[in-house]
């Protein structure tokens, strides 16, 4: 399945940096994507578009994942001849990303 089909995703950017927020519809989610969604697999699944490292930090408080893009919008909003600047569409496609789903 897509994670589109169980997350919602929010995008923010600070100069050449992308966050992007991964969301469960249902916190009953929230440990499956802890499992699936490694900063790793995201690293693999953006190849080519972010070019720096990925972090992934936990929010288990509000059952959310967030993961911090280095060299991900060439350059940031101001230098960037990138159609998106702020990275907002890279937010739909981590949702693109493929998992298996097993209900928690």
């Amino acid at each position: 399945m897509k994670l589109y089909e169980i997350a919602h995703s929010r995008a923010g950017d600070k100069g050449n940096t992308l966050t992007l927020s991964l969301i469960p519809f249902k916190e009953s989610d929230y440990e499956l994507l802890c499992t699936q969604i490694t900063a790793q697999k995201v690293q693999e699944h953006l190849l080519g578009i972010v070019e720096g490292e990925i972090i992934r930090y936990e929010l288990p408080n509000i059952s959310s994942l967030l993961f911090v893009c280095q060299q991900a919008l060439l350059g940031g909003v101001t230098t960037s001849l990138a159609i998106d600047t702020h990275g907002k569409t890279l937010s739909y496609a981590l949702l693109e990303m493929e998992i298996a789903y097993t209900d928690f």
